[in-house]
């Protein structure tokens, strides 16, 4: 496996992905913020690569000074395999090169169920943004 920046060559794999992983709603709300993420600084997508095929995706963002996991979606016939671990490390290693001030996930209603794996990370209840303050990812 190999976790890498994202390239404009691996839209319509991820924009694919999107639909596979996610549910109807929040493909249509993370598509948005993909896009916006794109334009301000795509170096905090990131992808995971076996074997050629896109596994899975990770999105981020800075937002007052603080890192943010928005979004993360790993293909069914992949899960289990540690591409959720693999791409939630890469995304904190860039925000540990861009010296944010704190690394929070965002907990919205669609990252309620894999709120498990960034505790399994160590992430604690304190580092999840439950507020209903809308990252500028979304705010369109």
């Amino acid at each position: 496996m190999v976790v890498r920046s994202f390239q404009l060559s691996d839209y319509r794999a991820v924009s694919e992905l999107m639909e596979t992983a996610l549910s109807e709603a929040c493909c249509e709300e993370t598509r948005e913020a993909f896009a916006r993420q794109l334009g301000w600084d795509s170096d905090l997508i990131l992808v995971a690569e076996i074997d050629g095929d896109i596994a899975g995706f990770i999105i981020g963002t800075i937002d007052r000074d603080r890192g943010y996991y928005y979004r993360i979606a790993v293909h069914p016939d992949y899960r289990g395999r540690g591409c959720g671990k693999a791409l939630i490390q890469g995304l904190k290693i860039r925000f540990e090169q861009r010296k944010v001030t704190q690394v929070m996930v965002a907990a919205d209603e669609h990252n309620q169920p894999i709120l498990p794996l960034y505790e399994a990370m160590g992430y604690k209840a304190q580092d999840f943004q439950h507020s209903n303050r809308k990252l500028a990812i979304m705010a369109g």
